[in-house]
This record gives C-alpha cells, structure tokens and sequence, in this order.
C-alpha cells in the first residue's frame, strides 16, 4: 500500500504543518532557554529557522497568516486587558506628561534618523517613528516580584505605556489612510465620524452587552471565552470598517473590557493561557517567517539600519526619562526604572512595523532590522529594571523589618517511603507547641490510568505516617491529590491549606525529563511564594549538636526573614545546638537584633564571610553531628544572585556526606496569578550572564599573573 501524503519540503499536508509549529512551540523555548535567549525572540527565530528563507520546512501560506493575524489581535487585545486603570486615573496628569515626552521625543528624533539617515519617504520615516515611540512593559514583572507595582514610578510608565500606544495606534490609521489618497479635509472628516461611531460601539455598546451576558446567560468558562473572543474580533472588524487597522478595534476591546474581566479572575487566566501558548506564538513564529537574516550580510546598509533602529530607540526613551525625572524631581534610581520599564519594544513594534511592511514602506533591510532591535531592547529593559529596581527595594526596605505575622500551617510532601518519619518530626520541632494546628500532609499522584492503583498504594505509607506522628502525640492531616504532575498537586494543596511553610525531602538524581522541565523543587518554587524548605538528615535531629547558617547579602531585606530565623531557633532550642551565622557584614548586626528580639533565646556565634565562589569549602569543616543550612532567594528578588542558582548542584556534589537543608524563604508577589503567564519564562538573563563574565574574568585575573613592568 503506497502513502498519500506527500512529505517533501516544504510540508503541505495540513495535519503535518499543524503538528511542526505546535511541537515548535513547545521545544524552542525549553531548548533556547539553556542558551539564554528570552522566549519572545526564540519563538521569532524558529520562524526564521523553519520558514521559507531558512530550510524552507514551511510556507507562510494562508493558514499560518491567518494564526498570525490572531495572534496580532491577541498581544493588542490583551495589552488593553492588563492595563491598571485605576492607577492610570490616580496619576493622570504625570501620565499625561510622561506619555507626551515618551511619545513626541522619541517620534521627533526617529522620523529626522529614518528621513536623513536610511532616506525613507516621509510617510515611512514618520511610520518608523512611531515604532520608537510604542513600547511594551515586557519587564513588568520584574518590578512586580520586587514588590514596586505601587511606587510613582511605575504607575507612571503605565499609564505612559495607555497614551502612547493608543496615540501611535492612531498614527498608524492616518498614515495608512495616507497611503491611499490625500490627507485632504473629506479624509478628515470621514475619519473623524467614523471614528466616533467606532468608538461609541466599543466603549460603550460593547461593555454593556457584555455586561449583560454574564448576568444574565448561564454557561461554563469556555462560553464566556468564546463570548469575550468574538467581543475582540467584531471590534477589529468594525476598526477595518472605519478605516483603521484592526489592531486598534483589539485595543480598544481590551480597554473596553478591563473592568469586566478581573486580572486574577479564571477568565484572565483562560485568556491569557490561550493566548500565550498558542495564538501568540504562532504570530512570532510567522513574524520570523518573513524574516531573512541573510540580508543582514549582504553589505553595510543592514547593519547600519539595525544600527539606527537600535540606537534612536534606546537613546530617545532615556531622554524622555531624563526629563521626566528633572520635571518631578525623581531620583536617579527612579529615572533608571523608568527607563528600564519603557525601553523594550514588542506588542505594537511589530504591529506598526507589519503594517508597514505590508505597505511597501519598509524593505526587509527594517524588518530584519526589528528583530534585532527587539532582541536588544527587551535585555536592556530586563537589566536596567532589575538593577535600578534592586537598589530601590533595597533603599526602601532598609531597617523596615516588615514581617506579616500569620498562622503558622505546615505541609510536608509524601514522595519517598524512606524519608516521611524524618520530615514528620522536622515538622513536629517547627511547629509551634502552644497551638493546636496539624501538621498537614500532601500526597501526589500523576493524573493517567494507574492514578487510582497508586493511590492505594499510596495508602500504605500515609498510614505508616499517621502512625509515627500519633506514637510523637502529633496531629497528621493528610491530603491525597491526582494531578498532572507531583509540584502542581504540591502548589494547589498550598493554596486551599493557606500552607506558610512546606517542607519537600531531597531529592537525589534528577532524570531526563527533571533536567528538561525542572525538578519538583524547582517548580515548586516558582509555583509558590511560601518558605520552602528542602531537607536531607542523614541521622536522628536529636543528635546534632551543631547548626551551621550560610546568609546571602541582603537577606535581611527579604519579607520571609524573620520566619527562617525563628525556624532556625527553634530547631536550636529542640536540640540544644550551637548556631553558627555565616554572613557579610552588612547583615551580621540585622541578624544579631533579629535572633535576640524573640524567645526563645539560643546560642548563637556570628562570623563574617563573602566569598561565595568558596561556598564548597564549608563541607571540610563539617563534622558528622553538624546541619547545614543554606539560605537562598527565588529569582528577581532583592537578595537573589547567580550564585544561588548553583547552590543545589554544590549541595548535592560537596555535601553528600552531610545532613544540610535548602531554605527559600517567603517572597509575597504583588501578581502571583499572572507571573507564570508570561512569555519570556527568564525575565532577567542578560543581568546573569553579566555576572558571568564578570565571574570568568576574577577566574582569569587568578590564572593569568601578568608580567611586571
């Protein structure tokens, strides 16, 4: 029997293009992730790798536009959706200002660059200016993990971000309109009507009706989805009927709904989940697609059209923040997170720079010249956003010692039979003993078709647990959960529990699937912003007699401080262990206060360290009766650096013959729903492989001893 479908390059067979761009979508992250390229632009060079100016794999044929196209109105529908109206409101009149030099400076600069220096049409040049002037908070969620969503500066570039968008939106219908005809006073007229007319529709109509549906039509999530989607495309299709381009209908939906559609609210999450996984990447993956990077050697021309798009871009949004800072008297720290925050193009870069594109205002020598310029931004506004947001947490959290006092709820995952009696009783001594809240236990298993038989297996060793806290006069709440995988099951059980600490045991070897998609450890942290602690006790706790504590610079300023102090006490107290703090000496006097402030009273040395690349040599001087403790940080908060991310690996290389536990301590986010919804799953790398360097270069200068003069 001979086979129908023809495989030959490029693929047409619809099933089989289908099937590459979703495995795409689902590889290049994971895999461009280990070379540290953000996923925005590894989606884009898939498409470029794929496509018809790569290894021809796939053509741009209608079907991949027409994902495309959805895409496109996604990325605007939801940059409207996850505006803060109400901060925009509270800082209107600097909004306003803000958004007028973010958007006029950056136009002026641009269109006199693309006019004189690439010698583009006036429309092109003006069209390419208006690219510089958009920008996407692609970096949001850094100063969001740090805790200043609230700070004047960051309201600012918000609603910074609602009034140049929608203006350089508004730019690109009377360009467009330009294009066909003269921009005589019928033009005007007619868009000025239709406009109104569209916008009446959208705001106002639009809102209404669906108001309406969710009172009044019963349904389950995915009919309001549907609902909400064909909300976005008839507001594209009335935007093409009124003479501008359907991104601005998408826009305008998005602002038109904001209020309907909370941002933690499962609806969001549908949106965006769908959005971010499927619609969008197909829209980067045919973005790259048209790309052909081989324009880029084919003379200096390329190079010097990326040269320009990347210099103006940078340079015209760090005067509108320097001005910014001169008229509202910020400091240097908030003009650099302004900065930082209005940098990075993406959303409405690629949106404005299609439609030129498609015009014939831009060659390929500008869209080549995009990518580059996205690349580049999107790390500058990573780096400068974490660097000027660090120093200003950290200028704001000093001597606050903020700590939210709750109810203390301790959860420990039951994954090895071996190890539960132990993690039982390292809970038992946590656990506060005038109080009679359980100890909570969670017990995972994947979600396929053995799930049912595991659970009973399972069974065994939750007795065997129940039973051990009983014989210790503990109270064991055990919780049984399918899941999808063990850190979801994990995460979710947090949640319904109001869990504040977990405690997870270590684990040993992490197999192919762990090394590709994470160990639990590793996405239970990102998963969670309780403390985690993930122990390996290799003897009864009641026989260490010595409690070793590694501090990282700027622990102090951490939310979740004090609770891994008062953990280690009492870990002191049950045993009656001498602790010994490792620490620099910025920190050694806030954790002096810190121990003595409350009972129970423990002894307790104090020693300054700060060479963390010796980290390893802490397990010579280890002896038997000795735990380790390793205090780390979650990615983007103030005390986090590149050496914590090593500091598992080191465990589990140097310290194999030693009882040690790994503390992450609690780090509330201001937008814990969203922050696993975004694109880029690194927000920050180009600040990690700056250390790096910086860290290669030290191991050099020790190599290399250069000759005396």
């Amino acid at each position: 029997m001979m086979f129908l479908i023809d495989i030959s390059l490029p693929f047409k067979d619809p099933v089989l293009v289908f099937s590459v761009v979703l495995f795409i979508i689902f590889f290049a992250p994971i895999v461009l992730k280990k070379f540290r390229i953000p996923g925005i632009i590894g989606l884009i060079l898939s498409g470029v790798i794929v496509g018809p100016n790569g290894f021809n794999l796939l053509l741009r044929n209608s079907g991949i536009v027409l994902f495309g196209t959805v895409g496109l109105l996604y990325i605007m529908f939801l940059a409207g959706l996850e505006i803060d109206l109400n901060d925009f409101k509270k800082n209107k009149n600097k909004s306003l200002i803000f958004g007028g030099l973010t958007f006029s400076i950056p136009l002026i600069l641009g269109t006199l660059a693309s006019y004189y220096i690439l010698h583009l049409s006036i429309q092109g040049s003006v069209l390419l200016a208006s690219m510089f002037a958009s920008h996407t908070l692609v970096s949001y969620p850094i100063a969001s993990k740090l805790g200043l969503t609230k700070k004047q500066a960051v309201t600012l570039a918000i609603g910074g971000t609602i009034i140049t968008d929608t203006v350089v939106l508004l730019l690109l219908a009377v360009i467009t309109g330009s294009v066909s005809g003269d921009l005589d006073s019928a033009f005007w007229i007619q868009l000025s009507i239709s406009l109104a007319i569209f916008a009446f529709i959208v705001l106002f109509i639009f809102p209404m009706v669906t108001k309406w549906f969710f009172k009044n039509v019963e349904g389950d999530g995915g009919a309001q989805y549907i609902f909400v989607l064909g909300i976005v495309f008839a507001a594209a299709f009335l935007a093409e009927v009124a003479g501008v381009e359907p991104i601005i209908g998408a826009f305008l939906a998005g602002l038109a709904l904001n209020r309907l559609i909370p941002h933690t609210s499962p609806l969001m999450n549908r949106i965006e989940f769908i959005g971010n996984t499927l619609f969008i990447p197909f829209f980067l993956i045919s973005v790259g697609m048209i790309v052909d990077i081989k324009v880029l050697f084919n003379g200096y021309q390329a190079l010097l059209v990326a040269g320009v798009l990347i210099t103006v871009a940078l340079f015209s949004k760090w005067i509108a923040a320097y001005f910014t800072q001169k008229i509202f008297k910020f400091s240097v720290i908030e003009r650099n997170l302004i900065f930082g925050l209005s940098s990075s193009h993406a959303a409405a870069t690629l949106a404005v720079i299609l439609v030129g594109f498609d015009l014939k205002l831009f060659d390929e020598a500008i869209l080549n010249g995009t990518v580059l310029l996205i690349l580049v931004t999107c790390m500058v506004s990573s780096f400068v956003t974490e660097s000027a947001g660090r120093q200003l947490a950290i200028a704001e959290s000093k001597g606050s010692g903020e700590y939210h006092e709750v109810e203390e709820r301790i959860l420990i995952a039951i994954t090895n039979p071996a190890s539960i009696e132990a993690k039982i009783d390292m809970a038992a001594m946590l656990k506060e003993s005038d109080k009679s809240q359980p100890i909570y236990a969670v017990s995972v298993v994947n979600d396929d078709e053995e799930a049912r038989d595991k659970l009973i297996q399972n069974r065994k060793m939750i007795d065997r647990a129940v039973k051990h806290a009983a014989s210790a006069e503990n109270k064991l709440e055990v919780v049984s959960r399918i899941d999808l995988n063990i850190a979801n099951g994990i995460a979710r059980a947090v949640k319904e529990l109001m869990i504040t600490e977990i405690i997870i045991g270590w684990h040993e070897k992490n197999t192919t699937t762990e090394k590709l998609f994470g160990t639990v450890l590793e996405n239970l942290v990102v998963r969670t912003d309780q403390m985690i602690v993930a122990t390996r006790i290799l003897q009864p706790l009641n026989t260490i007699s010595k409690i070793i504590v590694m501090v990282p610079p700027n622990a102090e300023l951490e939310i979740g401080f004090k609770r891994w102090i008062n953990m280690v006490k009492k870990l002191s107290k049950q045993t009656n262990s001498l602790v010994i703090f490792y620490g620099v000496a910025d920190s050694l006097p806030h954790l002096k206060i810190a121990v003595n402030e409350s009972k129970p009273g423990i002894d307790a040395e104090y020693r300054g360290y700060s060479d963390w690349d010796d980290f390893p040599l802490f397990s010579r001087h280890l002896n038997k009766d000795d735990l380790f403790i390793a205090v780390t940080a979650r990615k983007a908060t103030v005390s986090h650096s590149l050496f914590m991310d090593s500091i598992p690996r080191l465990l589990q290389k140097y310290f194999e013959k030693n009882s040690f536990m790994l503390v992450y301590p609690e780090q509330y986010s201001e937008d814990p729903e969203n922050r696993n919804l975004q694109m880029d799953g690194t927000s920050s790398m180009i600040i990690e492989d700056l250390q790096r360097f910086n860290k290669f270069g030290k191991m050099l200068k020790g190599v290399i001893k250069w000759p005396k003069k």
